[in-house]
């Protein structure tokens, strides 16, 4: 595990960085959300890109593997769901925490860790998460919140849904080097030094962009925040360990990564859905706060334990 530690400190260490630099103003905060755009826009889906296109399909799209994962990840989103409404706060608010129960830093995080810690084998594995994040769930907490608010549900609405995940680099990136894969094709040597060149900020820049990020989250509501953490790195991980070990055909490496996966901390993203639909954001900032702090240990003792 001390083994396993070291190699994970670097990441955290430069998230911690990012945080101070925002934090004692040196790094100010317009300069963290250009850096985000950056990262979001352009080194990260490079980096997806090239990864995409130069592993075959099957070893990115699996169905036992997706229905591991999503059974896993709904059990979650329905014991936080359940919860929020036992406690009175309404299908718009269960929704929002439902979704910081499940859905970690695939994208800024998951991918470039585990790509350096286990190599390119990891990258399908990875990509299939994040995917299936992005899709499914980002897709699914507008449909909810929509309809909370209407009361009905609209055919408009799986046009927002729609136009919202071709808006999406990272799903556009996947997508096209999905593509590029499919087709047999082989990238010009001039494209594939393109990406690897822009794609390798994107472990740097997203872990400095996360921190810098973190540097303006407030810890409010932090009993709320310390059970949407709990689900977020004890009960997630677990809950996809048993579906993808005990219950789906899984491959031991690709189960491994999707575990390791489950177990990061909430998603940015998380919070910029809840300050655009005005649903509980402080809860949500908070929640990544502590779980990313909280993840330095837990991550590595997954991993480790998954190893061992």
């Amino acid at each position: 595990m001390i083994e396993i530690f070291l190699k994970t400190l670097p990441f955290f260490a430069i998230i911690g960085l990012g945080y101070s630099a925002c934090r004692s103003g040196f790094f100010p905060e317009i300069a963290s959300a250009w850096l985000t755009k950056f990262v979001f826009y352009f080194a990260l889906s490079a980096m997806l890109f090239g990864f995409a296109s130069s592993l075959p399909v099957a070893e990115i799209f699996n169905a036992q593997f997706a229905l591991a994962y999503l059974a896993g990840c709904f059990f979650v989103y329905i014991i936080a769901t359940l919860i929020a409404l036992i406690r009175k706060r309404g299908i718009e608010e269960a929704a929002i925490e439902a979704q910081v129960a499940t859905i970690g830093n695939a994208g800024f995080l998951g991918v470039p860790m585990f790509v350096t810690l286990f190599g390119v084998a990891a990258a399908g594995p990875a990509i299939m998460v994040l995917a299936l994040d992005l899709v499914v769930f980002s897709s699914l907490i507008v449909i909810l919140i929509t309809v909370a608010r209407e009361g009905r549900m609209r055919l408009a609405v799986m046009g927002t849904v729609c136009l919202g995940l071709l808006k999406n680099p990272m799903i556009v990136s996947m997508a096209a080097g999905l593509a590029v894969a499919a087709m047999g094709w082989q990238l010009p040597l001039v494209v594939r030094e393109f990406t690897d060149i822009l794609g390798g900020a994107a472990t740097p820049g997203a872990l400095f962009a996360i921190g810098a990020s973190l540097a303006g989250k407030s810890a409010e509501r932090v009993s709320v925040a310390i059970w949407l953490s709990f689900l977020k790195l004890a009960v997630h991980p677990l809950a996809v360990y048993i579906a993808a070990f005990h219950i789906f055909d899984v491959d031991p490496f690709a189960a491994m990564i999707m575990v390791s996966a489950s177990a990061l901390p909430v998603a940015g993203n998380v919070y910029i859905l809840a300050q655009h639909y005005g649903v509980a954001p402080q809860r949500v900032s908070a929640s990544i706060l502590i779980s990313t702090v909280i993840s330095v240990l837990t991550v590595t003792l997954t991993i480790a334990m998954l190893q061992g």
